[in-house]
């Protein structure tokens, strides 16, 4: 499992956004992270990809994350 992070523009704001991507590396994850960030470039927003992660447990706050965090 990968997580994708997109930079997000519309006119002079900008925010961030992650999504899970399902590849079987890291070089499918990039590419089908890239290809969602085209698809999605059809409005006025602009969707920019920042980075491409493996990530075993993404954006799940549990018991082992507060732990670490304690």
């Amino acid at each position: 499992m990968f997580m994708a992070e997109f930079k997000l523009r519309f006119g002079d704001r900008k925010w961030y956004v992650r999504r899970i991507i399902e590849a079987e590396s890291l070089e499918e994850a990039e590419e089908k992270a890239r290809r969602y960030a085209e698809l999605m470039n059809k409005g006025e927003v602009t969707w920019e990809l920042s980075y491409v992660i493996e990530s075993k447990r993404p954006l799940i706050v549990g018991d082992d994350e507060l732990k670490k965090l304690a």
